[in-house]
């Protein structure tokens, strides 16, 4: 059975990728604050285990105690905005902490032991290329797609793939976060927000058989919104 450790399982896209990949037969260790509504109903394949990704101490220590997955999916993660002059230091601290160094300290510590073939995700956005109102977060996710291809570069040689999965404005409760009051959700020109289970299903491609030649890219999923850029 393979293995796949997945972050923010608790709700939103980590939920939908952990359902999609015990769905498939996958053994999932899920990180999270909060347990999963759906843990005690996998129990016997999925294993929850709290853990607070802010914390990055926590997290390297964390990280020595796994088991290296096959599949290493980091979907945690939060937003919160803020208009130049309007900005807090603390937000892009926190976030930064959550979508970058939290996936560094752990694929760091799995890196030598991850097995030929293995893959690495990362849940990006697509304002990753820069949204009024969001730099903080952009500036984090941003980030992703140079960790993503540098890691590419360095575990190619043992078919390790490495990729950012870009959602558009997604159907989850980050869309009522209230730390992203400053910048309301747009709906995308194919007329509703993204489904956390169509980027769930491109996170199973990419993960599959047929996703060993894609690495080191970023793909979007966002129901068109990047059209009106």
């Amino acid at each position: 059975m393979p293995k796949a450790l997945v972050t923010g399982v608790s709700s939103g896209i980590g939920s939908a990728i952990a359902l999609s990949l015990l769905g498939a037969g996958y053994q999932v260790t899920g990180l999270s604050r909060r347990k999963p509504d759906y843990a005690d109903e996998f129990a016997e394949n999925f294993l929850w285990v709290p853990a607070d990704l802010g914390d990055i101490r926590a997290v390297a220590q964390l990280a020595l105690k796994l088991e290296p997955p096959e599949v290493f999916i980091h979907a945690a993660g939060f937003m919160s905005t803020g208009a130049l002059g309007e900005m807090e230091s603390a937000s892009l601290a926190e976030m930064f902490a959550v979508h970058v160094q939290a996936p560094a300290e752990l694929v760091n510590v799995f890196a030598r032991s991850f097995p030929d073939g293995a893959r690495v995700i990362l849940i990006g956005s697509r304002t990753m290329s820069g949204v009024a109102g969001k730099s903080q977060y952009s500036a984090t996710k941003s980030a992703l797609a140079g960790l993503s291809r540098s890691w590419a570069m360095e575990l190619a040689g043992r078919g390790i793939t490495c990729n950012v999965v870009a959602p558009g404005p997604t159907d989850t409760p980050m869309m009522i976060d209230p730390r992203r009051r400053g910048v309301p959700p747009v709906t995308p020109p194919l007329g509703s927000l993204v489904d956390p289970h169509d980027v769930a299903a491109l996170v199973r491609f990419l993960i599959g058989e047929h996703g060993k030649s894609i690495t080191g890219q970023v793909l979007t999923i966002c129901g068109g919104a990047s059209l009106k850029s």
